[in-house]
């Protein structure tokens, strides 16, 4: 029987490659960094109960639900499409990982799998996603909007901004 992984085989796997552990080493790092925050933020310093805390002149940790896609954007009810819309991008992003030859695009890819499946289980678990970092200056917030976020999505930015670098300015350097 032909092994599926190997390069001189026709048949290359569809859902294991050359760098899938490093896509999902990533992965679960992101997942589990931003797990481990919300879970210390909800339950250790009750931020569902303290709602603020000012923690310097230009970061606060602020309660918010997020029921809507990123940063509260397209606001819905319906968590559980949400969930299955994360779900399937996360198989599309896995198979995109399993069959990229750069390193770059599997870290980038890991990067928002983890993200979208951290922020996946929060609706699952509380029916929206909880957010907690909000960033100021002077009386302006964040992107002059009023974003309050999780590292989940920091992970998500990441990781977009690294597949944009890599598809506009490592072509160049080539």
């Amino acid at each position: 029987m032909a092994n599926p992984l190997r390069k001189d085989n026709l048949k290359i796997s569809r859902i294991w490659g050359p760098l899938t552990a490093l896509g999902l080493a990533l992965a679960a790092l992101s997942f589990g960094l931003d797990q481990t925050v919300k879970w210390w933020l909800l339950t250790v310093v009750n931020m569902p109960e303290r709602q603020h805390i000012s923690v310097a002149p230009f970061f606060d940790l602020t309660m918010a639900w997020n029921r809507g896609v990123s940063y509260g954007l397209l606001t819905t009810h319906t968590q559980g499409l949400l969930i299955g819309v994360s779900l399937l991008i996360c198989a599309v992003l896995w198979m995109w990982a399993a069959r990229t030859p750069r390193p770059l695009t599997a870290a980038a890819l890991g990067l928002i799998m983890g993200g979208a499946l951290s922020n996946a289980l929060d609706r699952f678990v509380h029916g929206a996603v909880a957010d907690f970092f909000y960033f100021h200056f002077e009386g302006l917030n964040f992107a002059l909007l009023n974003f309050v976020f999780n590292p989940a999505d920091v992970a998500i930015v990441a990781g977009v901004g690294l597949l944009l670098y890599e598809s506009v300015l490592e072509p160049k350097l080539n």
